[in-house]
């Protein structure tokens, strides 16, 4: 699957927002990423998660033992490229601030894949790297459906994206004066870090 036809995808969902956006990383940007709306479409979600599938298959991580996203955006793109790669599929949760994996064991050992839905800053990766890391995980790569970094985030351990989407993000004592002049919205799904 090419950039633009992922990209696409979220086109066709209605999933790319214009305007003053405040990001889960505290950055401002013009542009949000909006994958509920994508995820809302099973077939969509299967075409965009089976093609990431394909993307860590190729990437020559050997066997894969579970996917591990974190809760809450990384679910679903998690499941669904799980079941396209035959293995169990995980999430950590925030317990007492920190992701944990609470609901399930892992052999020290394993080896895993994070499945994450968007990357910008790599914080939630590496939040789930360390994680993973502290029971004694291998963890091989995290993957995502779009790097918004475009290469950029450091998560800790290589990084496999579908696609690239570079878009402008700022402090917020640094904005452009035509950001500036619009409201901000803060649409995510996780509270500022």
């Amino acid at each position: 699957m090419s950039r633009e036809e992922v990209l696409q995808q979220f086109r066709d969902a209605g999933a790319i927002l214009e305007g003053h956006f405040i990001l889960s990383s505290g950055l401002r940007s013009p542009v949000f990423i909006q994958k509920a709306r994508v995820f809302m479409y099973p077939e969509r979600t299967e075409v965009l998660c089976k093609a990431l599938a394909e993307k860590i298959r190729a990437a020559g991580l050997g066997d894969i033992d579970y996917v591990v996203s974190p809760a809450l955006g990384g679910l679903i793109p998690g499941y669904e490229t799980a079941r396209h790669l035959k293995v169990p599929a995980m999430w950590v949760e925030r317990e007492d601030g920190e992701f944990r994996l609470r609901r399930f064991e892992m052999s020290e050992g394993a080896r895993v894949v994070i499945v994450e839905d968007i990357v910008t800053t790599g914080l939630s990766s590496r939040e789930t790297v360390d994680a993973l890391k502290s029971i004694g995980a291998d963890v091989l790569a995290v993957a995502c459906l779009i790097d918004r970094s475009a290469g950029t985030a450091d998560t800790g351990v290589p990084l496999i994206a579908l696609a690239d989407y570079k878009v402008p993000a700022y402090e917020a004592d640094k904005l452009p004066p035509e950001l500036e002049a619009i409201p901000a919205v803060k649409p995510g799904s996780r509270g500022l870090a």
